[in-house]
């Protein structure tokens, strides 16, 4: 693996699979092999495969690696519910190791792994573990996405302040304008590029029918190696 981000954000509909499948399709168009990985997802659908999680599969659609589902998303729930009460409600405990040998699996057979967090950088998994927990299980550098929306600096900021607080590369952010109809877009943006140290990757405008190629050339590739 030569590039890996873990992909977080200000707060669930943040678009965190939107930017990640935007990513992967920049780095697809370089040459690199990629993989993309959701170790946990809630919100799944049946099928006679299994649970299955709309975000996953899009990750795994846009990936070039052909990976199983399984590999994709290793712990998948029905309920729309914080991941850690989907695992109790199911009496399955989501194991940290478990994900971890998944993404080393993963990481040797790719240039690039994206990997994908459920909603916002402190969400609990267990009884022990939040999602910060889990990016620094596997040590990726972070990308954070904020909802362009009312509210956003406070979430961004603090986002920032933990992501920061974890030791984790903080690899740069990604403002996602998720309400057209917000007032002061472009003020916003600039108030949090003079507040976040880390680089500002580009700003992905409102769109619902843009493909992720067209997003790709929103962004920014942040080209930081996996371990710096």
């Amino acid at each position: 693996m030569k590039y890996g981000y873990f992909i977080t954000g200000t707060d669930t509909g943040a678009g965190k699979t939107r930017i990640s499948t935007a990513l992967l399709a920049a780095f697809n168009a370089r040459g690199f092999t990629t993989a993309a990985m959701k170790p946990v997802a809630t919100g799944c659908f049946n099928t006679i495969e299994g649970l299955r999680n709309d975000d996953a599969l899009r990750l795994q659609q846009h990936a070039s690696l052909p990976l199983s589902y399984e590999q994709i998303n290793p712990y998948a729930f029905a309920p729309a519910i914080a991941p850690h009460l989907a695992a109790e409600q199911a009496g399955r405990v989501i194991d940290m190791d478990r994900i971890k040998h998944t993404f080393g699996a993963v990481a040797v057979r790719a240039d690039v792994v994206i990997v994908e967090g459920v909603g916002g950088w402190l969400v609990p998994l267990n009884r022990d573990a939040t999602i910060a927990g889990l990016a620094k299980s596997i040590g990726l550098p972070v990308i954070l996405v904020v909802a362009i929306r009312l509210g956003c600096l406070n979430h961004a900021l603090l986002s920032t302040e933990s992501i920061e607080q974890s030791d984790l590369p903080f690899a740069g952010w990604i403002a996602n304008l998720v309400d057209p109809a917000m007032l002061c877009i472009d003020e916003n943006i600039e108030a949090l590029r003079e507040r976040i140290a880390a680089p500002w990757l580009g700003s992905v405008p409102w769109n619902p029918q843009a493909t992720a190629t067209e997003d790709a050339q929103q962004l920014r590739l942040p080209l930081r190696g996996a371990n710096s």
